[in-house]
């Protein structure tokens, strides 16, 4: 019956193959919303990213920006990513209203959706969903992609036997001018063909669209800290491991950074010291990624069988650190949210506050 299921599943379409559909949004669902009124697709990646590739529509909330500490890595508000008043204006200057759904995406690899995820559910946004595959998956499916990338190899390959006919000829002859002519006429004309195609396509170049701000409040009585911890929790739960040691212990902090970065061999932008939490198990969010299908998530088999071997079980409360809690940490807590386990925390100061905090200890 298990096995019928999965079938069923595999072959429905738009359907996620995840646990939890809360969550996920796969590719064929989400095209069906680009340029939907009501929907708003963000970006968590860089702004040259964001300038390089996004979805048509879309607008940038890059997810490194999203926790925000002062200069000496304190966290005022913590343990949410921001103040509420700084989250208003921030998210009202994105043309987001309360109403709004939000598809929050990367470019494939899954750890700034995260981050732009957990963002907004903290402030009691439920209508929010990770796009699985990012532009990557938009992309491999949109018509107008294939059409143009058709076209581009066409104009590749014509491009190539003009250069090839008028570099045979002798510089500066008569066939070699006519025939430089052609091909600089070809160039031209295929430019202009591609530039239209461009505009068709889902996922873009440049600058993103003109935005209106929105007014959005956040209501205090519907912040949601579920999947949120602050330094003092995650302190506690370090005593704990240290105590008890991490078997016995009921607690796991994870790192998800990686190696240069836990063995303090790399100091990271505003952060005094390098290290790691002492007692933190190290998994890189690396181990999370289907990079051979280009997916956010490995399978649910996969993650959890991968979790069990590093002694990661259900019965522990789970807590995730990276550079600045909305990105690699967060990658790792969605992939146990959606594997079913009950108690999995960002630490959304993470070691941008732990690392600048001389009272805690650290490990190298």
């Amino acid at each position: 019956m298990k096995g019928l299921l999965k079938l069923l599943l595999i072959a429905a379409t738009s359907v996620s193959l995840f646990a939890n559909d809360d969550i996920l949004i796969e590719p064929e669902e989400a095209i069906k919303l680009i340029g939907k009124e009501g929907v708003m697709f963000v970006s968590g990646d860089s702004h040259d990213t964001y300038d390089l590739y996004h979805i048509k529509g879309s607008v940038e909330m890059y997810a490194h920006h999203l926790h925000h500490s002062n200069k000496m890595g304190e966290m005022h508000c913590s343990p949410l990513f921001m103040c509420i008043e700084e989250a208003e204006e921030y998210i009202s200057s994105k043309g987001i209203s309360n109403d709004t759904m939000v598809i929050a995406y990367d470019n494939f690899r899954g750890p700034n959706a995260t981050g732009v995820y957990h963002y907004f559910k903290s402030w009691g946004h439920d209508n929010v969903k990770i796009l699985n595959g990012g532009f990557d998956a938009i992309k491999s499916i949109d018509p107008e992609q294939t059409i143009y990338d058709a076209m581009k190899e066409e104009y590749k390959e014509g491009k190539d036997k003009l250069k090839e006919k008028y570099k045979a000829e002798e510089k500066g002859s008569k066939l070699y001018k006519e025939y430089k002519a052609q091909y600089n006429a070809y160039k031209d004309e295929w430019k202009a063909k591609l530039a239209k195609q461009e505009k068709k396509l889902l996922v873009q170049r440049g600058k993103g669209p003109k935005i209106t701000p929105t007014d959005y409040k956040i209501d205090p009585d519907k912040i949601d800290t579920t999947y949120l911890a602050g330094k003092q929790e995650v302190k506690h739960a370090m005593e704990e491991i240290v105590e008890d040691g991490k078997e016995e212990s009921d607690y796991v902090i994870l790192d998800s950074r990686g190696m240069s970065e836990i063995i303090g061999e790399r100091y990271l932008d505003n952060v005094a010291r390098a290290g790691h939490i002492p007692g933190a198990t190290f998994i890189e969010w690396k181990n999370i990624t289907d990079f051979d299908n280009k997916r956010s998530f490995r399978s649910l088999d996969e993650m959890e069988e991968f979790f069990k071997s590093q002694g990661i079980t259900k019965d522990k409360t789970i807590y995730a650190y990276c550079h600045v809690g909305a990105g690699r940490s967060s990658h790792l807590i969605t992939a146990l949210m959606l594997l079913g386990y009950p108690n999995v925390k960002v630490y959304t100061g993470s070691w941008d506050e732990w690392g600048n905090d001389m009272s805690l200890p650290i490990k190298r």
